[in-house]
């Protein structure tokens, strides 16, 4: 085969034909088989000329050229001047009735016979081009489908990894980890996963896919609840145990619609394609509520919640459960509490009724201990106050007078000298934290940093964590394994990172998506 005796229009005809097959553009082809022309044309009249080669969009011919650009003269160039890309106005008059300096002109050239060689330059130039704007193409593509569920067949597998044919298009790749626990797979098989991620290789885009994201079972049900795919119903949340139990947040702004039910389907029908794609794996669907109370009793299903005490300043919830209820609630290894911790971002403490009285206790007893050492006074006084519903010193010293005063047995001058005990004792406080902090290095960015308690940020200190750039800085999954998952849940660890991002470099929840 040869280029030169192909008929144009036949010319423009194949090139129609590899950019469809391709899926590319079809001027990226005409550009590769230019550029090859040239390459070819450069290795028949010299490589030391600046030469391209144009093909006619219409018709398909060919043109050739040299080009030249037009100076004053060799001596205005210095060290830089060409010869064979350069020419003066005297000389580029040969190529052009009016040169002005600046100007690049042409000088056509015969089309290159192409031989063996040549032609096997051409294909490999072309080969090369075209492949890579196909691996741009793919990578656009799949790019732009982040958090989209795609199939595809069971190419390979190796240490437990697996590779996906994504319909022809590309290959996806799940690692051992991001598969549902105890899900055999084998070649052949047909398998859909998330894109969790897209990058860019020598080989062609990488496609990493998951199993097990939340966002897997969220979209799965997209697909299988009408209702859902039409914003009807949303979902709020999903948190997952992947294999073995999952627990999905829904609302509707329908009062007429049983958000719960239509998710579920009759007898199971909506939820039951889900279960079986996750390999079994248990689903309790819950009714999201805005009031943190309701959303997290609903969370605890199935277990029944007797009593709920909820601190919206730690964003922790005390769930009491009669003691038939407790193993329920917390689910085996503790799987029930944590993904219902997970779903409402709360921190959820379950137990049981004589439990909760011995914690209340015990609060009563620090309270106690606290009032005395603070505001200096007799277990009689820090017990009036905390009958009354003080709870810390800081509402001690900031509350309006009049409800010190109003205490039985409260006169104002008792009044005004507790809250000048209790500011002279946060005081004492806040300049021991922070003098603490300073002492590990510390910046007063972070210890100022009001979002989480002091211990928190004196544990963070302990750890490596010096300023709120370095808070910023942490993945969520690094921040739950420097505090703990009973101190901090992901959803939490992740808010605070927000928030610590927006207040060192002004990064937004929208600017990070």
């Amino acid at each position: 085969m040869s280029f030169v005796s192909m008929p144009r229009q036949d010319l423009l005809l194949a090139i129609e034909s590899l950019a469809q097959d391709k899926q590319i553009d079809r001027e990226i082809v005409i550009e590769s088989l230019e550029a090859a022309i040239a390459k070819i044309a450069k290795h028949k009249y010299g490589e030391e000329f600046n030469i391209t080669a144009t093909i006619d969009r219409k018709n398909g011919a060919i043109y050739v050229k040299r080009l030249f650009t037009v100076i004053a003269s060799p001596e205005s160039m210095g060290d830089e001047y060409d010869a064979n890309t350069m020419l003066t106005v005297a000389q580029a008059k040969k190529y052009a009735q009016n040169p002005m300096v600046g100007d690049v002109v042409e000088d056509p050239l015969p089309e290159p016979e192409f031989g063996r060689m040549a032609f096997q330059t051409a294909k490999q130039i072309m080969t090369t081009r075209v492949r890579d704007a196909e691996k741009g193409r793919q990578y656009e593509e799949f790019k732009d489908n982040i958090g989209d569920i795609v199939s595809g067949t069971v190419k390979r597998i190796e240490f437990g990894n697996v590779f996906v044919d994504i319909n022809g298009k590309a290959e996806g790749y799940i690692k051992g980890s991001e598969l549902i626990p105890g899900e055999r797979l084998a070649v052949g098989d047909r398998v859909r996963a998330l894109i969790m991620d897209v990058a860019r290789s020598n080989s062609g885009p990488q496609i990493f896919l998951t199993r097990t994201h939340p966002m897997f079972m969220e979209k799965l049900f997209v697909q299988e609840v009408p209702e859902i795919y039409e914003g009807v119903i949303k979902i709020k949340s999903v948190s997952r145990a992947p294999g073995s139990h999952a627990k999905i947040a829904v609302e509707t702004q329908d009062p007429s619609i049983d958000a719960v039910g239509l998710t579920v389907g009759i007898k199971g029908t909506r939820i039951q394609p889900v279960i079986n794609e996750c390999h079994g794996e248990k689903i309790d669907v819950i009714l999201y509520s805005d009031d943190p109370a309701v959303f997290i009793v609903n969370a605890m299903q199935p277990a029944k919640v007797a009593k709920i005490i909820v601190d919206e300043d730690t964003r922790s919830a005390a769930v009491v459960v009669t003691e038939d209820q407790q193993s329920l609630a917390i689910g085996r290894r503790g799987q029930n509490v944590r993904l219902a911790s997970q779903l409402t971002g709360w921190n959820i403490d379950v137990m049981n009724e004589t439990e909760e009285q011995e914690r209340r206790a015990k609060e009563f007893k620090e309270k106690t201990e606290l009032f005395i050492r603070a505001l200096d006074v007799d277990e009689m006084i820090a017990h009036l106050l905390i009958t009354e519903g003080f709870r810390t010193v800081e509402e001690i010293a900031f509350v309006d007078a009049s409800e010190l005063e109003s205490i039985e047995g409260f006169n104002p001058e008792l009044a005004a000298e507790l809250q000048n005990r209790a500011k002279a004792y946060l005081t004492k406080v806040e300049q021991e934290y922070i003098d603490n902090g300073h002492a590990m290095g510390m910046s007063d960015d972070l210890l100022k940093f009001d979002f989480v308690k002091r211990p928190i940020i004196m544990k963070l200190g302990e750890n490596g964590i010096k300023s709120l750039s370095d808070l910023a800085d942490l993945a969520t999954d690094e921040l739950v394994e420097i505090l703990g998952e009973d101190t901090m849940s992901a959803r939490l660890a992740g808010r605070v990172i927000m928030k610590a991002r927006e207040l060192a470099y002004g990064i937004t929840q929208g600017d990070a998506e």
